[in-house]
């Protein structure tokens, strides 16, 4: 999903094999993905999309409830897409797990990273097992 402060900036889904760049929006307070040729739609991350950074990471926090530390690189160039805070309805929500267990929230993403999304999470129900038929072997 988007975070609650951009839901007045227009949004898609996120696809597998799509290039996004943290940004910043027009109106809004808050930071969030886009497309590299679409600085004006926000690309929605449903919770557990994977995405590999093109580069180390870097946050102006280096973790939740952390120091604030001006741009600190994480470690690791692949992350999960969380939601945190969801009982606090205007709390910031949208979050990359990484890893080494560090989360951080996407709007302290500096500004103009670069990753791909690697995996979508499934949609729905699991698929179901394959029933299983034994058949009698014909003795004959």
């Amino acid at each position: 999903m988007c975070d609650y402060s951009l839901h007045h900036v227009a949004s898609r889904p996120a696809k597998v094999g799509d290039k996004l760049v943290t940004s910043a929006f027009d109106g809004s307070a808050t930071h969030g993905f886009c497309g590299v040729d679409h600085a004006d739609v926000a690309a929605c991350l449903r919770p557990g999309t994977e995405l590999a950074f093109e580069n180390g990471v870097e946050s102006n926090h280096a973790t939740l409830g952390g120091l604030g530390v001006e741009y600190a690189e994480l470690d690791g160039k692949v992350a999960r897409f969380t939601q945190i805070n969801m009982d606090q309805p205007h709390a910031f929500h949208d979050a990359l797990e990484f890893p080494d267990g560090k989360i951080v929230l996407v709007t302290h993403l500096r500004k103009g990273q670069r990753a791909t999304v690697l995996q979508l999470p499934p949609v729905g129900e699991p698929a179901k097992k394959e029933e299983i038929v034994i058949v009698p072997a014909y003795i004959g």
